[in-house]
């Protein structure tokens, strides 16, 4: 309202004591002071801060606007973050009602990091919201990038680097469909990766069509060039084998089936010393069960081929050289080890490229 107000005259206010007599001059106090070597001096310096101080605390300009739009200036671990919830999260990051969703645990953000670069350089990095499975996660995040991470309680125990088969592990991935249905009851679609990937090119361009879902093959052996598109059929134990690691996901009644389905899967599994289980069989058994009313789409595995098959066939990746969206570093257990292998094939860039990440140096 007081924007629409109509002012009053400059020589009324004066009256009042709030300026003196020169106000309503051209050379009244505040162009005084703003044409002065003073003025122009604090004027510089204001600048020079705003432009040098993200980058001495490596956060962009949009994330300390952010900080102050919250009141959460410097310090991004304080109580408010606790509060944060899901649906604010999204509509935040979200563009044309879109995320790319991962989850993660302290040990393993320097794989969160070389994954976000890898995005920042398809220029989709504003987009990602980050499901923090500890409040570690959440506050280092949301200090370095405001608005970015949301933590769904109650939080697993994640102090540890829980490596594949662990029940660690299965506690992480088995809260991955719960994450995912809530975005899809909020209208968002959605990219899910693990932390444990790098793209190489946009893989939105390959989502042809208007399916429910899309995923990848999670087998290393080689398919044909133009392979079908459907659900594979059932191995020779009666199980199909696709990676619930890359999913991309449509706000659709098959869809949200889909998810359910996997929800009511997990449940009945119980993961043991004898019976390392993970979130993986769980979603194959509700593909199966709701191919019939779920539009899906196998996507091509010359794009999103499995570590099994990039990291072990040198001849298919120069044979399908350029043709490599998302390359999923599996099939090989330890977070090191995942590091090592990264660098081996050139695809680590946290270490010489963390000015592309949004989080910075971690």
């Amino acid at each position: 309202m007081t924007l629409n107000r109509r002012q009053p005259p400059l020589l009324e206010v004066a009256k009042h004591g709030l300026l003196s007599s020169r106000a309503s001059q051209p050379q009244g106090i505040v162009s005084s002071f703003l044409f002065s070597r003073s003025g122009f001096l604090s004027v510089l310096a204001l600048l020079l801060l705003l432009l040098v101080f993200p980058l001495l605390c490596r956060r962009p300009v949009s994330a300390l606007l952010y900080s102050f739009s919250l009141g959460e200036v410097d310090d991004g671990s304080v109580s408010r973050w606790k509060d944060y919830t899901v649906a604010r999260a999204a509509a935040f990051a979200a563009r044309n009602d879109t995320l790319i969703v991962t989850a993660v645990s302290e040990p393993f953000l320097p794989l969160l990091n070389n994954w976000l670069i890898s995005i920042a350089r398809k220029k989709r990095q504003d987009q990602v919201l980050i499901f923090a499975e500890d409040y570690a996660t959440l506050y280092e995040i949301n200090r370095r990038w405001p608005g970015h991470a949301v933590l769904v309680q109650p939080a697993p125990d994640s102090n540890a680097a829980h490596d594949y088969g662990s029940q660690g592990f299965f506690n992480i991935t088995s809260r991955r469909p719960r994450h995912l249905l809530q975005l899809l009851k909020l209208g968002y679609s959605v990219m899910y990766n693990d932390v444990d990937m790098v793209w190489v090119a946009d893989p939105f361009r390959y989502l042809d069509g208007d399916h429910d879902v899309y995923f990848a093959d999670d087998m290393f052996a080689v398919k044909p060039l133009n392979h079908s598109h459907n659900l594979p059929p059932p191995e020779n134990d009666g199980r199909t084998n696709i990676c619930s690691c890359m999913i991309f996901l449509r706000p659709t009644r098959g869809g949200k089936k889909l998810i359910r389905s996997w929800i009511e899967e997990i449940q009945k599994q119980h993961w043991s010393k004898a019976a390392k289980t993970n979130d993986q069989p769980a979603f194959n058994c509700a593909l199966r069960k709701t191919a019939k009313e779920v539009d899906l789409d196998l996507l091509p595995q010359t794009a999103f081929p499995s570590g099994g098959l990039y990291f072990r066939d040198a001849h298919w990746v120069k044979r399908t050289q350029g043709l490599h969206a998302i390359v999923h570093n599996n099939y090989i257990v330890g977070l090191q080890n995942k590091i090592r292998r990264f660098k081996d094939y050139g695809l680590w860039l946290a270490d010489n490229h963390t000015d592309e990440s949004p989080l910075g140096q971690i």
